[in-house]
């Protein structure tokens, strides 16, 4: 599915019109139908918000139907109802050990943005040190990443302070650096946060 059907497909699962999405995003109504059309795309606030609002992950909008399946689960969490330990430095570690108890085995990744020809231009005209694009995407805080694996199933996670997302792979990921829709992913040393037995 393009961007555009899958915009079209999570509005009316919704239950909202072209009329009602472009009057929460303060948008003109022809700003959503060229969206859902596949002729142009939404800034990143209106796609932060759009996610936000048809439940979906921003990271399902984005990727070509390639890597991730329909299925995305996003549950509400309270990362300050979990505790660090001597093991476990990060919050965020603890969440994804919680919500996956089972699992074989949990990889943290680092998340960067793939540049377009447009983004990669600016960068390096006008910032070409600086970092800008990715700047941002840290600043807007998408949290952690991981590569959980369960029963032979692959699930890219996203641990932020208020939601874990689950999107379930189509498509096995066996290499350190790989990417997903709009984002590069590489697996961080140490490897694993599941103990081995």
């Amino acid at each position: 599915m393009t961007f555009g059907e899958k915009l079209q497909d999570a509005r009316k699962r919704t239950g909202l019109s072209q009329e009602q999405l472009a009057e929460k995003l303060s948008v003109s109504r022809s700003a959503v139908a060229k969206w859902e059309n596949d002729k142009g795309m939404p800034d990143i606030d209106n796609l932060k918000a759009i996610a936000q609002l048809l439940d979906v992950s921003i990271d399902y909008l984005l990727d070509d139907g390639s890597t991730l399946e329909f299925e995305v689960m996003r549950e509400p969490i309270d990362i300050n109802s979990f505790e660090k330990s001597k093991k476990r430095k990060f919050r965020h570690d603890t969440v994804v050990l919680s919500k996956f108890p089972d699992a074989d085995s949990i990889i943290p990744l680092w998340r960067e943005k793939k540049l377009s020809k447009w983004e990669l231009a600016f960068e390096w005209i006008l910032s070409p040190t600086f970092g800008v694009f990715d700047f941002i995407d840290q600043v807007d805080n998408y949290g952690y990443f991981y590569l959980v694996e369960k029963k032979g199933q692959q699930y890219l996670v996203n641990v932020s302070k208020e939601f874990i997302t689950s999107s379930q792979l189509a498509r096995r990921i066996n290499e350190k650096k790989f990417t997903v829709g709009k984002y590069k992913f590489k697996r961080l040393d140490p490897q694993e946060l599941v103990e081995k037995a």
